[in-house]
């Protein structure tokens, strides 16, 4: 794989491939299952822990080949059964305890082979007393695969050839080894002592066993697959997209044949363990990791990416990001929101367009409809966040919660600096800051009255565009600001004051009246 990561550790429709063998050996319902680890042993081992904490491990030794493998996996399994006998007070020696019936092997590298074929396979073991019962198919080109050599007639299977030991007739044959086995117990453990390494490879193989299994008289039979894409396995990357398409493409039709609408079934994609309800509608572009829920009647895109999110009935989920969250029945959400961990979005809510939440319970009916910023809070019912409203929850060392009412209304631009709670039904006016709890019923607002500084502009940012569009004023009104106050004071003085008396005329002798008196 020309990887840090295991080859089995590498991932398809949510899961590693050793994820996928341990899920269909499970299937099984078996005593025990056992990993046998040896390469990169502890990422491994830590995997296993992780996805399956029940099963065993067996560390493979220096000895290379599949056979080695199985052999110190029986060791381990009988070596498990003396365990337990020995707490089984009804048993009367533990040390000759062993396991017994059939033991399935299966490869960690064939991720599509599902619980059903592996049935299959045990049932017609069983069913005709074999001592080995191998998985096969048939495929066009079987390069690097180990053929299958049948009897003439009967068609019971002789041997296994690997590539490397094969002549070129064997080459020939195109019926191949899945690496996937049923042996009785007994038989694989007495045939595991006979084997050597005398081989192009110098391994010791696990298909010897089949040739001395018939040679001690035992029943040797194949079930053939007409799926090969069941049995293939990774070995590099490009198998690996091979088969996380080919994944994918059935589990998408398998729910479309369960009533989901998946629109554009080639950019969409859905994880195994996802789980969808009749009338989903999946629109372009959609990806569902994880444990993913989809309630009935829900529609999910387009590009939107839900990892471990719950979609309520109904909802509707449009160009969306989102984890570890909980969408209400009937809500709506995007397009271009982003829910983190801990976000649930009551019934019939609304996230809206450029809005990210965390670790934030929203109620019923409850909107934040954009340009916001909502975390460690909870918001009652019905109540609006206007648009570009952020909770300030963290001080630089601990975060804080925001708690907002039920039926609240809280103006555009608010900062709600945490902690701090604002009551049932109560506002808050546009631009605030809210540093203190806002009552029930009350509005709350932080904002001074507006200062206009003329002239500013031309001052300080002289020579930039700005200044340069700022309106000239006429060659009259070019004075300072205060001496425009003082002349408009004075305008307003005259105006207010009494009107001046005309003249006096003269009279017909030509004197004024002052000269009369005079």
């Amino acid at each position: 794989m020309r990887s840090a990561t295991p080859k089995v550790l590498h991932t398809l429709a949510g899961r590693s491939m050793l994820g996928h063998a341990l899920s269909t050996a499970r299937a099984l319902e078996p005593g025990r299952v056992l990993v046998v680890v040896r390469h990169e042993r502890d990422l491994v081992a830590a995997h296993v822990a992780e996805v399956d904490p029940q099963a065993l491990l067996a560390d493979q030794d220096e000895i290379p080949g599949t056979g080695r493998a199985v052999q110190v996996a029986m060791m381990s399994l009988d070596a498990a059964a003396q365990a337990d006998a020995a707490d089984d007070t009804t048993v009367g020696s533990a040390t000759h305890a062993q396991v017994s019936g059939a033991v399935v092997v299966i490869a960690g590298d064939v991720p599509l082979l599902d619980a059903g074929t592996l049935h299959e396979l045990l049932a017609a073991h069983h069913a005709d007393g074999n001592a080995v019962t191998v998985l096969t198919t048939q495929v066009a080109e079987p390069t690097g695969y180990g053929r299958i050599l049948r009897e003439p007639g009967t068609g019971d299977v002789l041997g296994i050839v690997e590539e490397k030991d094969a002549d070129d007739a064997q080459r020939a044959i195109t019926e191949i080894n899945s690496s996937i086995y049923v042996f009785d117990a007994d038989v694989l453990r007495g045939a595991l002592g006979r084997l050597g390494r005398d081989n192009a490879q110098g391994e010791v193989y696990l298909t010897d066993v089949l040739a001395i299994a018939r040679t001690d008289g035992g029943h040797v039979r194949a079930l053939q697959t007409d799926d090969p894409v069941l049995v293939e396995g990774v070995n590099d990357r490009v198998q690996l997209s091979v088969l996380r398409a080919e994944m994918n493409r059935r589990i998408l039709e398998t729910w479309m044949r369960d009533g989901v609408t998946i629109v554009d079934p080639a950019t969409t994609w859905v994880d195994v363990d996802v789980e969808l309800e009749r009338d989903v509608t999946l629109l372009p572009g959609t990806q569902l990791h994880g444990a993913t829920v989809v309630r009935e009647g829900a529609t999910v895109g387009p590009d939107t990416t839900l990892t471990d999110v719950e979609v309520g009935p109904r909802a509707s989920v449009v160009r969306t990001h989102g984890s570890l969250a909980v969408i209400g029945a009937g809500a709506s959400v995007g397009p271009f929101a982003y829910l983190r961990p801990g976000t649930v979005l009551g019934d019939d809510g609304k996230i809206g367009t450029f809005v990210e939440t965390k670790n934030a319970q929203i109620g019923t009916g409850s909107k934040i409809p954009h340009l916001s910023y909502v975390g460690d809070a909870t918001i009652g019912e019905h109540t609006n966040i206007g648009a570009a409203s952020v909770t300030v929850n963290y001080d630089g060392v601990n975060k804080h919660r925001t708690t907002i009412g039920s039926y609240a209304r809280t103006g555009a631009d608010n900062m709600f600096v945490a902690p701090v709670t604002i009551g049932d039904g109560a506002y808050t006016g546009a631009g605030s800051v809210i540093r203190r709890d806002v009552p029930s019923g009350a509005l709350g607002v932080s904002a001074g009255a507006q200062r206009n500084i003329e002239g500013w502009v031309a001052r300080a940012r002289a020579g930039t565009p700005a200044a340069n569009a700022v309106v000239r004023p006429s060659a009259a009104d070019e004075l300072s600001p205060q001496a425009r106050a003082e002349r408009d004071r004075a305008a307003t003085a005259a105006a207010d004051a009494p009107p001046t008396p005309p003249p006096a005329l003269p009279d017909s002798t030509g004197s004024t009246p002052k000269d009369s008196a005079r």
